[in-house]
């Protein structure tokens, strides 16, 4: 039995998401119908994280074991000729039979895209957040480094079938930066784990702050353990992006 590596990109928007559902179209259940194919037999295939509906990846990370020997080379083109145009495999590679992409991951890059000028073109509408309103950009900059570190995260989940196994809701956040570019505003955020909208529900917090809605003290007391905050507005989901996952070396070692 090979274990196989790849790493895929997609272009969300007609997807409810990463994760198998009866009667919907996902990601993973087009990467077993193709996988299925060319094993001649039912494969599972394990992701490095869900994404929500109408999220995208540059660079998201699965793995699968199948006994057909075909070549690493072929078995990406023959996935790519199977698989609607939405969806590409970059790069496929046979690696060590324990290696689990979701628990054998160190870290997670998501970059959110928010476009504020008046007109948005029809071929960009899909991966932006069109956002023509007024808004303090340089003071969400500057606000953006408050969610770096380890926090209880809660108040910017969004309920979860998992929440009823009482599972921490605390992650550490690596980088949370802003940056601006002409019409455009990316963030770009890195961690060890994000929960259900958390990416989304940041971008909300945000962009209220740069409404002048909330100050930085109400930003900074939903990340205080035990507040009792809901999320706000979600950002919508065309906006983001998971960008890279990171791994060890040598994966393998299921970092539970």
């Amino acid at each position: 039995m090979r274990r196989i590596r790849i790493e895929l990109a997609y272009d969300g928007t007609a997807y409810h998401g990463w994760q198998v559902q009866p009667d919907l179209p996902t990601i993973q259940a087009e990467l077993e119908r193709v996988v299925g194919q060319i094993e001649g037999a039912p494969v599972a295939v394990d992701g490095s994280g869900r994404t929500d509906a109408g999220v995208h990846a540059l660079a998201q990370v699965a793995a699968f074991s199948l006994t057909n020997p075909i070549p690493e080379d072929n078995l990406c083109r023959a996935m790519n000729r199977l698989l609607p145009p939405d969806i590409r495999i970059l790069r496929v590679q046979e690696t060590n039979a324990a290696f689990h992409p979701r628990f054998d991951a160190l870290g997670k890059t998501y970059e959110y895209r928010i476009f504020r000028g008046q007109i948005c073109s029809p071929f960009e509408r899909r991966y932006v957040y069109h956002h023509p309103y007024p808004l303090n950009a340089e003071a969400i900059v500057e606000l953006a480094p408050v969610f770096e570190g380890e926090h209880d995260f809660s108040a910017f989940a969004a309920s979860d079938e998992k929440d009823r196994l009482g599972a921490s809701k605390v992650r550490r956040v690596f980088s949370s930066r802003i940056e601006l570019e002409n019409d455009r505003i990316l963030y770009r955020v890195s961690g060890n784990g994000f929960l259900k909208h958390m990416v989304r529900n940041l971008v909300g917090v945000l962009l209220e702050a740069g409404r002048g809605n909330i100050g930085r003290e109400e930003v900074l007391a939903r990340l205080r353990p035990g507040s009792t905050s809901r999320p706000g507005r979600t950002a919508p989901a065309c906006g983001l992006f998971l960008v890279s996952v990171r791994y060890p070396d040598h994966p393998g070692s299921h970092n539970r």
